[in-house]
């Protein structure tokens, strides 16, 4: 089968990769039928986090259900499912509590899973999917139904960016009525206007630079756009708002500078949902927390869990987390589809097997 491997910095190739099969009782084999690039896919790609050896990539997906181990009870061969982009026990205190993406034996695409057997990537045409029981999620359509729908995008948002979004805004705990800045117009800071609109903010401030993924914020739900970065985004805020700041704000980048302006942007005793991949040196200045009062919380989706809020949203049309997509490309064209996004052409490209 072919899928994605990625060999070192802006180095991704499809590749001839042995086809999956059931190694335990618990695995499953899934059909692709449409997984994406993330942008924490891009660290590794531009360099920021070192490739060692060349590894399928790619985290996101939906598909149909090929095959099933003799223990895999929760779906059935032809379903149409979601794959959530850490994969699950189910049954662990983590798993228990909401927080599958913290499971004691959590797997992800790429790597290997708890008896060693190498797990493929997303970003390609099938994949052996370990601990299947917990992690297959079927959206209850066939495949055909889905794509008579249009539904492929919507639900491929679920496996990460869309769960992700809903993290943050859970995080921050955002209440009804509250003002929401979101920093980042990725396709996860898309994500959490929706979210934070979802838990009933009464103004949501996308802070973008960028005048088509402003547009795309504010079809999502926000009420405001910020250009501002850095020293000046208080002042942006402060200027909208009478003089007031944010009562949250949800961080969607991971790096020093967008965690600083989360935290700038938010009043004393305000709160801070942080859901991006953490790369170039994001620091908590704890003495600023400590002397305002700020609620610091967030970390690795658990996306098992939001998938389940989520979807009865998707299938009735009440969210469309898909519009993130602007660019569709085959898995032959990969290396197109990384590059794309690297320079900022497309904000989330999906890709067809």
């Amino acid at each position: 089968m072919l899928a994605a491997v990625i060999h070192g910095a802006r180095d991704v190739r499809v590749q001839e990769r042995p086809e999956p099969a059931l190694r335990t009782p618990h695995d499953a084999v899934v059909r692709v039928v449409a997984a994406c690039v993330c942008g924490s896919d891009l660290w590794p790609y531009r360099g920021v986090t070192p490739t060692h050896a060349p590894h399928p990539i790619g985290h996101e997906m939906v598909g149909v259900v090929e095959a099933l181990g003799d223990q895999v009870t929760s779906a059935q061969v032809g379903d149409f499912v979601i794959l959530p982009f850490s994969l699950s026990c189910g049954q662990c205190q983590a798993c228990r509590a909401g927080f599958p993406a913290v499971c004691d034996v959590v797997t992800f695409f790429g790597s290997t899973d708890r008896d060693g057997h190498p797990v493929d990537g997303a970003q390609g045409e099938r994949v052996r999917v370990p601990l299947a029981q917990h992690s297959l999620f079927p959206v209850g359509q066939s495949e055909e139904e889905v794509e008579a729908r249009g539904l492929v995008p919507h639900l491929l948002a679920l496996a990460d960016v869309m769960s992700t979004g809903m993290h943050a805004a859970t995080a921050a705990r955002v209440e009804p009525g509250d003002v929401v800045a979101v920093v980042g117009d990725g396709a996860v800071g898309l994500s959490g206007v929706i979210a934070a609109r979802l838990r009933g903010a009464g103004r949501v401030i996308a802070m973008s630079r960028h005048a088509d993924r402003a547009a795309l914020a504010r079809g999502f739900g926000a009420t405001d756009v910020v250009a501002e970065r850095g020293d000046d985004a208080p002042g942006a805020i402060r200027a909208l708002l009478e003089g007031d700041l944010a009562d949250a704000a949800l961080e969607c980048v991971g790096t020093k500078e967008s965690m600083a302006q989360a935290l700038s942007v938010v009043r004393g005793g305000g709160r801070v949902g942080f859901v991006g991949v953490p790369n170039g040196g994001p620091e908590l200045p704890m003495r600023e927390l400590f002397a305002r009062n700020l609620t610091v919380g967030g970390g690795m989706a658990s996306a098992r869990r939001y998938m389940e809020e989520l979807l009865p949203l998707v299938l009735s049309g009440q969210i469309t987390p898909g519009d993130v997509f602007d660019l569709t490309l085959p898995l032959s064209e990969i290396p197109q589809a990384y590059a794309a996004m690297d320079e900022r052409r497309a904000t989330k490209v999906l890709v067809r097997p």
